[in-house]
């Protein structure tokens, strides 16, 4: 079989899988997971013919997927692949670039700094800021952070890239009590000591606490947060931010999926976020772009440049260059994807997205505490927060919609009790979906 053969058999399957989504199960079944033992297999001394490869990774692998590309599942904010982003990924396969450079690929740089003049455009960010596509916030919170710390030591004297950090002046970090993992694992990775990060307190919405902020001098990096994973919340950037930097603080805030509200009806949730000098924000999330994309953007382009420059005697790029901005050097053009979600939504369509999705957030927990059901946030954005009449009921609905494949979402704690906790995101879902949404965990609840 040719190449161009193989690559249409491969179009045909990925379109009959597109197609079959609304009707999917959304977690696979058992039969499925016990399928996947097929994959446990030695490697083959003489390789299979392309085209087994492919029918076994379809018909073993298609039926063992979670459908969170579909309209029923509320699991994570992980979206749901736009068409024009997936049309857009597709091609850019096909063009295999090695989007590190201008020279390494012409329209791959093109893209990703006009997709960047955008995304500051569209989350109305200061316009001078680097946007780094990178892989995760994981990654994009980490490429800040070193930002900041080289900065801060910068203002001391001190060569962090030369002299590292043995015998340097100390570099605070204060994180809110209730800070994602991502950020904590960026931290760790960064060395800066789990038992020596400060938490700040958090108020009974999960926002930092304003009366309660650890003090602040210039050697400290404050993380906030636009979006707290349980409830949605927002910290009060309005009043935390102009503190900071009157101590000289740099201020840097998680805002996975909560940076889009600024380019919504809900941007009052983010008032004085631009006044931070760095965020990162996922398009993987809320823009529905593909897996896996999101950015490390920095209002000093300078900082964030020469913290991760990779310039070298036989590849070197402009200050721009993504290499120059992100952890990757060899990187596939993750801005594309966020081009092509960007060009074909316009300003008007991405807050009529996250628009939608904080309606039907609402829309669910209406339906839900008139039910019955204890509703634990203010529900905010889009993320619904939610307890039954005890701890057990609560963990055996959650499991038992799980396994019923008719819609997915996951668990947590809050204050320290079960709750599950409902996300919407999907460009797929609707009023009918979460109107079924209700029915179903009503539904469940009776028979618990």
């Amino acid at each position: 079989m040719n190449e161009i053969t193989l690559l249409t058999e491969a179009d045909d399957r990925a379109r009959r899988y597109t197609e079959s989504i609304p009707g999917r199960r959304v977690f696979p079944d058992a039969a499925a997971l016990q399928a996947l033992a097929a994959f446990n297999e030695p490697l083959p001394t003489r390789g299979y013919a392309a085209q087994d490869v492919l029918r076994l990774l379809d018909d073993t692998g298609s039926p063992a997927t979670v459908v969170s590309n579909g309209p029923r599942y509320f699991g994570f904010v992980v979206g749901a692949a736009l068409p024009a982003a997936a049309a857009a990924e597709r091609l850019m396969l096909a063009w295999d670039q090695c989007a590190s450079s201008f020279d390494n690929s012409p329209v791959a740089a093109t893209l990703e700094r006009v997709a960047a003049g955008w995304v500051l455009e569209a989350l109305d960010l200061p316009r001078e800021s680097a946007v780094g596509f990178g892989t995760s916030a994981t990654a994009c919170t980490l490429s800040c952070l070193a930002a900041a710390r080289r900065v801060l030591l910068a203002r001391q004297g001190w060569d962090f890239d030369n002299d590292g950090l043995a015998g340097s002046p100390e570099v605070k970090v204060v994180v809110s009590e209730l800070a994602h993992i991502t950020v904590k694992k960026a931290l760790r990775l960064l060395g800066f000591g789990m038992s020596k990060i400060i938490v700040a307190p958090v108020n009974h919405h999960a926002q930092v606490d304003p009366e309660r902020l650890p003090p602040l001098d210039d050697m400290t990096i404050l993380c906030l947060q636009a979006g707290e994973v349980n409830t949605g919340e927002f910290d009060r950037f309005d009043t935390l931010i102009p503190r900071a930097k009157a101590a000289g603080a740099w201020v840097h805030v998680d805002a996975a999926f909560g940076m889009w509200a600024r380019a919504s009806s809900h941007a009052e949730l983010t008032q004085g976020i631009e006044a931070a000098d760095s965020w990162t924000t996922d398009a993987h999330k809320w823009l529905n772009t593909p897996y896996d994309c999101a950015m490390a953007i920095c209002r000093d382009s300078e900082a964030l440049a020469a913290a991760m420059n990779s310039d070298a005697v036989y590849l070197s790029g402009a200050r721009d260059a993504q290499k120059n901005l992100t952890l990757e050097f060899s990187r596939r053009a993750r801005g594309i994807p966020v081009w092509a979600a960007l060009r074909t939504l316009g300003r008007e369509g991405v807050a009529s997205l996250v628009d939608q999705h904080c309606a039907l957030a609402r829309r669910i927990a209406e339906g839900l505490q008139q039910a019955g059901f204890e509703i634990l946030n203010r529900v905010v954005l889009n993320q619904v927060l939610v307890r039954a009449r005890t701890d057990a009921h609560t963990v055996a609905i959650r499991e038992a919609v799980q396994a019923s494949g008719e819609a997915w979402f996951g668990p947590t704690i809050w204050q320290g009790r079960p709750a599950f906790r409902i996300s919407v995101s999907s460009w797929r879902t609707t009023e009918q979906d979460a109107d079924a949404l209700v029915q179903l965990l009503i539904e469940t609840a009776k028979r618990g």
